[in-house]
């Protein structure tokens, strides 16, 4: 299997060379690294230089900066690189970060789930952080769902989905379409992937209207919506944030802010949350 790997990089110099070492040092090596370089005003520029320079399968992309927007622009960045490619010629599309690194045998080890298990349509591994001078699990999500700072796609199943929305919530949406087209996504365990800089340090956005934006952008039908809100709200012990988070939602919703899925799809994701919920709260 061949691999083409996207990375979207703004103003990463510090972090891109773990990721770009951590691959030169792969034990699997059919692979090709677009990084598109998203508007950077630091020395990122430079440091994918010296890669492309060096290695014939490193190439660059160049984009002029765009508005940040949580999900939207890293995902516009990902398309821009994966535009100026043939997917004939790769069998697996894989969206990285470019602050992750990847153990030697990442990429070895997802060429075989993918060899041996053709129903399989999305693996990655396991993200870990650093803390207090340990690499501990992130534990951002469950231990089921490829995160989106590692996602890796097959060719059939991505174009399938229809690619990645340009929207918030775009890396659960992707799990909820391919879920419903008999795809699997596989989380392997033992693949430890280190994360350098902790996810979201960046938006500017207020978390009640981050998950607001959240909930109306993947889809969520209101009574869906409702309950994350009050399941986000519980955990922060906060009934004032409820309504934030809801009032958030709500604006979305009054303004008719353009959905990235279908209504067939926005169906197919409550009916996968209601199913979820249904398991694991009422016992169904």
């Amino acid at each position: 299997m061949r691999f083409l790997i996207i990375i979207p990089a703004h103003n990463e110099e510090e972090n891109l060379p773990f990721t770009l070492d951590s691959l030169q040092q792969q034990r699997f090596k059919h692979f090709k690294v677009v990084v598109v370089n998203d508007g950077s005003t630091d020395r990122t520029a430079e440091v994918i230089r010296k890669y492309r320079d060096t290695d014939s399968r490193f190439e660059t992309v160049d984009l002029e900066k765009s508005t940040h927007q949580p999900g939207s622009k890293v995902v516009h960045a990902f398309k821009s690189g994966l535009q100026t490619q043939n997917r004939d010629e790769f069998d697996i599309i894989c969206k990285f970060d470019a602050d992750i690194i990847l153990p030697e045998n990442y990429l070895e080890t997802l060429e075989q789930a993918f060899t041996h298990n053709p129903e399989y349509g999305l693996v990655g591994g396991l993200l870990y952080v650093e803390k207090e001078g340990r690499w501990v699990y992130e534990g951002n999500s469950n231990k089921h769902h490829v995160r989106g700072p590692l996602k890796a796609y097959r060719k059939a199943c991505f174009e399938q989905i229809g690619g990645l929305r340009e929207t918030l919530g775009w890396d659960n949406i992707d799990s909820i379409l391919l879920e419903n087209l008999g795809w699997k996504e596989v989380v392997i365990p033992e693949l430890h992937v280190k994360l350098i800089k902790v996810k979201g340090a960046d938006y500017t956005i207020r978390p009640a209207d981050y998950y607001g934006r959240y909930f109306y952008f993947l889809g969520l039908n209101r009574l869906m919506a409702y309950i994350a809100s009050s399941k986000e709200a519980a955990k922060a012990g906060s009934v004032p944030f409820f309504f934030k988070i809801i009032s958030a939602y709500e604006s979305c919703k009054t303004n008719k802010l353009e959905l990235k899925i279908s209504k067939e799809e926005q169906k197919s994701i409550n009916d996968k949350r209601w199913k979820m919920l249904k398991k694991k709260w009422l016992k169904m």
